[in-house]
């Protein structure tokens, strides 16, 4: 059975201990865990701050992921810079860096998986909009990239997820069944993050049918709502997701990782949207 979790994303003016006890005392069983410049930065967390970051969680009884899309944590004036895509060697190898830090962290943390995405090239474009040569040089970066994510996680004995993102190069999950064939035999050894919300934003329909149709695949989920196709994470009954459907048919697949709420617009309310959160997936699994 999945654990149902939240991000830490949308308790982001929370201190980690207060998130941890927040989301226990609220019924939460896991966290998704984003790295992040005011919780457990992998550029100065130290071995003892991840010990006691474990110890915690083992002590309220919750399970950990690590997530990597922090904002500003590479760079302080652009979002999510650099990538995996980026025009410059020096940006891709730093984004490498990160996620290696991110896999010592997840492997301190006794968590079994990091989450990442492609991120987006200069141009905006994505794997179904680029053409040409281009095209065939971003899915070179991504690759490569991709590839010394894994050799990084193997070191340290996590599962690396990639999740398909609106808006940056991989969008759809078709996008990742591509990445795995052009990752030949290094792709068996990748999972996939699936975000229920960014189903309703590529049109990927109905969500319960893409997740049986993944489901050898799927070791971690995000859930949120989306409302009219746009990509804004929702508090869910705000947009068009069936919630019940999403967890009947992620118990349907006998899916055993963690189901994480990740609504990063919400951290001004942080505390009431976990609390209002779990209320809806309570009422969803009946």
């Amino acid at each position: 059975m999945y654990r149902l979790g939240y991000n830490t994303n949308g308790l982001a003016h929370h201190r980690l201990d207060d998130a941890l006890a927040l989301l226990a005392d609220t019924g939460y069983e896991g966290v998704a865990l984003t790295l992040d410049v005011q919780h457990l930065d992998p550029f100065t967390a130290t071995v003892t701050d991840v010990e006691a970051v474990r110890r915690r969680a083992e002590e309220l009884g919750l399970s950990l992921a690590v997530e990597t899309g922090a904002r500003y944590v590479l760079d302080h004036k652009v979002k999510h810079a650099p990538n995996l895509l980026d025009e410059e060697a020096a940006g891709r190898e730093r984004r490498v860096d990160f996620y290696a830090r991110a896999a010592k962290t997840a492997a301190g943390l006794g968590a079994g998986i990091i989450s990442i995405w492609a991120g987006a090239p200069s141009d905006g474009a994505t794997a179904e909009s680029a053409d040409g040569e281009r095209k065939e040089v971003l899915w070179g970066r991504l690759v490569e990239g991709v590839r010394q994510t894994l050799a990084a996680c193997a070191e340290f004995g996590v599962t690396l997820c990639f999740e398909p993102e609106p808006g940056m190069f991989i969008e759809r999950p078709a996008g990742f069944f591509e990445l795995l064939e052009r990752l030949g035999s290094d792709g068996e050894a990748l999972a996939m993050t699936l975000d229920v919300g960014h189903l309703l934003c590529t049109n990927d329909l109905p969500a319960g049918d893409v997740i049986r149709s993944c489901a050898e695949h799927i070791r971690h989920v995000h859930l949120d709502d989306i409302a009219g196709g746009v990509h804004e994470h929702r508090m869910f009954g705000e947009g068009d997701l069936d919630l019940a459907e999403t967890l009947r048919a992620l118990r349907e697949i006998g899916f055993e990782g963690m189901a994480a709420v990740e609504l990063s617009r919400d951290s001004h309310r942080g505390a009431a949207a976990a609390e209002e959160a779990m209320r809806h997936l309570r009422a969803a699994t009946g």
